[in-house]
């Protein structure tokens, strides 16, 4: 039988996104070849909830090893291999106890992190790699103040991890963003409207400035500054009327809120495991204003609106190429941690290099828009003048 000097164990929560293969195909290649075994944790935390602890039990629903093989394949797709769920341990509700905890946990919301930390115990995991955003990350802290080795990965498409400059899945849906709102306008100046574009942003507005930075809209509204909505008609007509096609473009965070609203726009007001309700419908509300406040400022003539929500258009797919990069870098940074003997570390880029953090940061604050610095409020929308000295995504939050 094969000695290791240890066995890994990996797994993805949250939203998927592009990237996320590359990121395992990081570690598993790099572990084995160091000699490690790499377990893989399938649906996130859902894994480590419905794994039996019995010699004799069929985990393949929870648990599975990989190979360099597996990996490599993979690694060319979008989406995760190992799939992933929302699931929160601390917070599950009696429907999600396996049946095998049925009798044990029998509250409407459980707390089972004593049999997740039995159940790593029983799989031999020595070091723990989740790859996530704060949510998925929040409860790894979690493990990690329990006495569990982890090492984590920063993942989400809102780039609002805080201790790096970047999270896998960013970059892919910034290019998204940009090719759909190019291909898009082709309709908008056909039809001489205005296209409203909902793209994903709960807190943090990264994904809705660095496009519109980019030339893929003239406005953008984020979740840091609520706005009026006057303003935003009256600047997108402004910039209709420039066009020889007369249309324009703003893209709207999720997050983003009216002046004066206290709340954000829901698709379902059921919040998830981690407190969160489904974010979606920003984007339709403002369609509808800009539609009837348009002959306020056209000259009486109403503009009519292409309205689109995003979302999976951009998380769906393979990863452009820094979201094939940067994560196979975080899996070999991810080692090379667990090599020197560290825990409670995020990995991390910062001003273009790449390093780690201690894992209190995710639970310590939220990364959003510096609004003062990279924000036009009266202008709503990025500013463009110094670049000196910035990192390469210009506008992420200082460490």
């Amino acid at each position: 039988m094969k000695q290791y000097k240890g066995t890994i164990g990996i797994l993805t929560g949250g939203g998927d996104v592009p990237g996320l293969n590359p990121a395992i195909r990081g570690v598993v290649v790099r572990a084995i070849s160091e000699g490690y075994r790499v377990l893989g944790i399938r649906r996130g935390w859902a894994g480590l909830v419905d794994v039996i602890p019995d010699k004799d039990a069929d985990n393949r629903h929870a648990v599975i090893e990989l190979t360099g093989e597996m990996v490599a394949r993979a690694s060319r797709t979008g989406g995760t291999m190992l799939h992933t769920s929302r699931t929160r341990p601390s917070t599950l509700p009696k429907a999600l106890v396996p049946m095998h905890l049925q009798d044990k946990y029998t509250d409407d919301i459980n707390d089972i992190t004593p049999d997740v930390l039995n159940n790593l115990s029983f799989l031999g995991i020595d070091h723990l790699i989740p790859i996530g955003g704060d949510d998925t990350l929040s409860y790894g802290h979690r493990l990690h103040s329990e006495g569990v080795k982890v090492i984590a990965i920063p993942k989400t498409m809102d780039n609002d991890v805080p201790g790096t400059d970047y999270c896998i899945g960013f970059s892919t849906c910034v290019t998204r963003t940009i090719e759909v709102a190019h291909q898009l306008r082709t309709s908008a100046g056909s039809h001489e409207r205005f296209l409203v574009l909902e793209v994903f942003g709960r807190y943090a507005g990264f994904t809705a400035m660095l496009p519109t930075l980019a030339g893929a809209a003239d406005r953008c509204l984020i979740p840091e500054h609520d706005f009026d909505i006057e303003r935003v008609a009256e600047l997108m007509s402004e910039d209709r009327r420039r066009r020889d096609s007369n249309y324009s473009v703003l893209l709207v965070s999720e997050g983003a809120r009216f002046q004066g609203d206290s709340e954000m726009y829901f698709t379902d007001d059921k919040p998830d495991m981690f407190g969160h309700k489904k974010l979606g419908g920003i984007g339709d509300k403002i369609s509808i204003a800009l539609k009837e406040l348009s002959p306020k400022y056209n000259n009486g003539r109403r503009v009519n609106v292409i309205n689109q929500r995003l979302g999976y258009i951009v998380r769906g797919g393979a990863p452009d190429a820094i979201d094939s990069i940067v994560p196979m870098a975080y899996g070999n940074l991810a080692i090379n941690l667990i090599l020197n003997g560290k825990s409670g570390r995020l990995v991390n880029v910062h001003n273009g290099i790449y390093d780690n953090v201690p894992f209190d940061v995710v639970v310590g604050r939220k990364k959003v828009v510096d609004v003062h610095k990279f924000y036009n409020t009266e202008r709503l929308r990025p500013n463009y003048k110094d670049f000196h000295r910035l990192p390469q995504f210009v506008m992420t939050s200082d460490m």
